[in-house]
């Protein structure tokens, strides 16, 4: 399903060049649940988002279903990640201004689908909050939400368009061990009633009792 090649990120801080990956291979089956552990500053954020098309590699390639995707023009780069990719990461990045249900709506409103896609959401995005416990609170803003909702909300938003890949970046980070240990639950739960394939990092080894593999990124370098 997924397939990086070969890949090195380095960035320049205007004196000299720091490479965080140093030639990482890896190769993702699709309906599996892969988990990257390491410290913090191994590059584990990096590596998730040069595989989810957020950030280009200084060399090699990723190839999602059989596409190099950094040799796609820009909107074809983004409609893979608006509707074959969703994001869970350790901020929630909800908007502020916008209610639960616009927000899990919000993938939905700015992409290309026709208005009767759109429309739909609205059930599909309802069945996801039902689904989650949010039920009662769908016109509530991010605000007024306990960390653990906000992180289901981002979940939600992130399935919202039937993705059919989950990066998940440190998403139990800011929340404690109880909460946590439900929205992981929640992520297991989604990768096998949907077949959906998962890629979880984290520096939290507990959390990868759940992962159906395990690599460990230490030094730039992926060790499985």
């Amino acid at each position: 399903m997924l397939e990086a090649k070969n890949i090195h990120k380095v960035y320049n801080d205007g004196k000299k060049d720091l490479a965080v990956l140093k030639g990482i291979s890896l190769k993702i089956d699709k309906g599996s649940f892969i988990a990257v552990v390491g410290p913090s500053g191994a590059g584990k954020s990096t590596l998730l988002h040069v595989l989810g098309g957020l950030d280009a590699p200084t060399q090699g390639e990723v190839r999602f279903q059989n596409q190099n995707i950094y040799k796609l023009v820009d909107a074809g780069l983004a409609r893979i990640r608006n509707e074959k990719i969703g994001f869970v990461f350790q901020f929630y990045h909800l908007l502020g201004e916008f209610t639960v249900l616009e927000n899990v709506l919000m993938p939905v409103l700015i992409s290309d689908n026709a208005q009767n896609v759109k429309q739909k959401a609205g059930e599909k995005a309802l069945e996801l909050l039902n689904k989650f416990g949010l039920e009662e609170r769908l016109n509530h803003l991010p605000s007024q939400l306990s960390g653990g909702e906000k992180q289901r909300v981002a979940i939600a938003r992130s399935l919202i368009n039937n993705p059919e890949m989950l990066l998940c970046d440190e998403p139990t980070g800011n929340l404690d061990s109880r909460a946590g240990a439900e929205i992981i639950e929640l992520v297991k739960k989604t990768n096998l009633e949907n077949k959906m394939t998962v890629v979880l990092v984290t520096h939290n080894m507990e959390l990868t009792k759940q992962a159906d593999k395990v690599y460990h990124l230490s030094d730039g370098v992926l060790v499985g």
